[in-house]
């Protein structure tokens, strides 16, 4: 099993509800070692991971996830690309929504609901 690891942080914009990260998908990150030989292609379960990593230590849940909503993947996300990661809190139901996005270019997206709801500050 290959251990948890988030690919490289450019930069970050946040507002009270949502974070926009700027990530370099690096093309020697371990997720890409054969899946798949003739195109490397990163893994949905790292791009869920790193929603749910990202979206607890933005919003603050334990990442005790309770279920996975309308995951979808629309396109592959290949090594060495830049990419959007934007996560919506909705502190009421402990969700959060996120998008893997480039411009008009949609990768993934979907829905997190976690346990129990955000800690306290």
């Amino acid at each position: 099993m290959i251990k948890s690891v988030l690919p490289k942080i450019i930069s970050q914009q946040q507002d009270e509800k949502s974070i926009t990260w700027r990530l370099f998908i690096d093309g020697s990150l371990p997720f890409f070692a054969g899946h798949f030989p003739e195109q490397a292609v990163l893994p949905g379960v790292s791009q869920l991971d790193w929603a749910v990593q990202l979206g607890c230590q933005a919003f603050g849940y334990n990442p005790s996830v309770k279920n996975v909503e309308v995951l979808k993947f629309q396109q592959l996300i290949l090594p060495n690309t830049y990419v959007n990661l934007t996560i919506s809190n909705n502190v009421d139901k402990a969700k959060i929504t996120f998008q893997f996005a480039e411009e008009d270019r949609r990768f993934a997206s979907g829905r997190i609901a976690f346990n129990a709801p955000a800690l306290s500050d």
